[in-house]
């Protein structure tokens, strides 16, 4: 009797909000938090680590470090751990190391069962793992941490295919930019709120660098709570969703989503030139983007000896505006789609294409403006907000070639583009030894020729319409064909 009191008391409340809005929310907090967990240890890094000195670097290939009123340099601190540049790289990166391992069985776990339990219990064991840093850290050191990051990797690697397998369901395509983006700009915007939160916490918490792992270990568990009771798996699953709102999703969703499609059209998705020309464009991307996120605090910090806290504030401005950015080509691309101005190709097309090859250029000028450290804020910054179109440009678009596979292809995409996160800082470690700004010039270039090549190959093959192996009935035809050869082969 309780139960059903609750369940009508939570009917009357909330059967007038929109249930698909609800998941939005949910889920961009979701890859929010989960962006916040990853990239928390690039800023505290900075102070966990004693910092790098070498006498013999010249004034040239140098910065100077900012003073302070009262004449105490700003950017000095006094870290407890002497790891080398070579061994923070491989920090940074062993989380890629289990991200990539998951990413295909969460996808089809995601698939099968539902996204809201792969989703909400990934997050809550990388929570779980990110309250444990601090101990792990004290008892093992850079080891210890590289297994726990490694483990927290193995959680997080279910959550861009669970969170895909739930748009699927929750998202008409007419929707679908708009909310795949606003969905996606979690992951900008939790960098944000990490790197701004943890050059606060750095700044003024008694309990120094510890503290930033317990603070986002903890809303993780909150919001895992919330998003049980909260989100499910489809609008059919829904116990207090509108039937206005279940007609509504059937209906728009009903051409090309499928309540129960047959198993995974292997051999076509992996001959699909579309599908590997999203792959190409998303290492692209993740190359330039998950550079960023790891390396970028470790540059304002090491080379151009930003304060900790600034360091924080001017990191989270970058990734701002990357969002603001996503928010704005968003809202343009569904309008363009609607009117018809462009195609659903065109418009992921152009999209990519401003990601991957604004960000490069402005990227590369930053190394150029050499110690003008506001010029390079401003490089930055720039290149972040023309990274934003990525998400209206490609990472919605796994969602047009197959909704009925969104899982497995967010799983195949986005797990091989996040290679690039285990490739990425150990190349930073091993190029910039000394922190110097022509090591970090190189590092750039490499970034920009990546961004370059992929984006071209992106406009030759990318595509926005849905596959032909996304259709039950051919996938069924085939599979009948196949069972009639294999049993006349039997047979003769």
């Amino acid at each position: 009797m309780r139960s059903e009191w609750a369940l009508d008391a939570w009917r009357s409340c909330c059967i007038n909000i929109p249930q698909r809005w609800i998941f939005a929310l949910m889920g961009f907090l979701g890859l929010f938090n989960a962006y916040a967990m990853r990239a928390c240890l690039s800023i505290s890094i900075t102070e966990m680590a004693v910092p790098t000195e070498h006498a013999t670097e010249s004034r040239d290939d140098a910065c100077q470090v900012n003073v302070t009123s009262s004449g105490n340099a700003t950017a000095v601190h006094k870290g407890s751990y002497e790891w080398t540049e070579y061994t923070q790289g491989i920090i940074l990166s062993s989380f890629y190391w289990g991200y990539v391992l998951t990413h295909l069985p969460g996808g089809m776990m995601a698939e099968k069962f539902g996204g809201k339990y792969t989703l909400g219990i990934g997050i809550l064991l990388t929570a779980v793992f990110t309250l444990l840093t601090p101990n792990a850290v004290d008892w093992g050191g850079a080891p210890a941490l590289i297994v726990l990051r490694v483990l927290m990797g193995l959680g997080e690697g279910t959550t861009y295919p669970a969170v895909n397998v739930m748009l699927a369901q929750w998202t008409p395509p007419e929707e679908r930019s708009k909310t795949g983006s606003f969905v996606y700009a979690g992951a900008p915007l939790g960098t944000v709120y990490a790197t701004t939160v943890s050059g606060l916490i750095l700044r003024y918490s008694l309990t120094g660098w510890p503290a930033v792992f317990y603070f986002f270990g903890s809303v993780n568990v909150l919001w895992f709570l919330i998003w049980v009771v909260l989100c499910y798996n489809n609008p059919r699953e829904h116990p207090f969703i509108s039937e206005s709102e279940v007609k509504y999703l059937n209906e728009r969703l009903s051409d090309h989503t499928h309540q129960q499609p047959p198993p995974v059209p292997w051999r076509h998705i992996l001959a699909s030139k579309p599908l590997w020309a999203l792959i190409v464009a998303l290492v692209g991307h993740n190359w330039t983007f998950l550079t960023i996120v790891s390396d970028l605090p470790k540059y304002m910090s090491s080379v151009l000896k930003f304060s900790i806290q600034n360091n924080g504030y001017l990191s989270s401005l970058a990734y701002l505006c990357m969002w603001l950015g996503s928010l704005l080509t968003s809202w343009i691309a569904d309008w363009v789609i609607a009117r018809g101005y462009l195609s659903m190709t065109n418009v992921r097309k152009v999209g990519s294409s401003v990601a991957l090859i604004g960000p490069a250029i402005f990227i590369v000028a930053a190394s150029y403006a050499g110690c003008d450290r506001v010029m390079v804020v401003v490089m930055f910054t720039i290149g972040m907000t023309l990274m934003g179109t990525a998400l209206p440009g490609i990472m919605v678009n796994v969602l047009d070639l197959s909704p009925n596979y969104a899982g497995t292809l967010m799983a195949l995409t986005n797990g091989i583009s996040a290679l690039t996160g285990i490739v990425t800082p150990y190349i930073v470690g091993v190029l910039t030894p000394n922190q110097t700004l022509t090591e970090w010039k190189l590092v750039f270039w490499i970034v920009f020729g990546v961004s370059i090549t992929t984006s071209i190959i992106f406009l030759i093959h990318g595509s926005g319409d849905v596959e032909y192996w996304n259709d039950p009935e051919f996938v069924k035809q085939e599979r009948r064909k196949t069972n009639k050869n294999n049993a006349e082969e039997i047979a003769t």
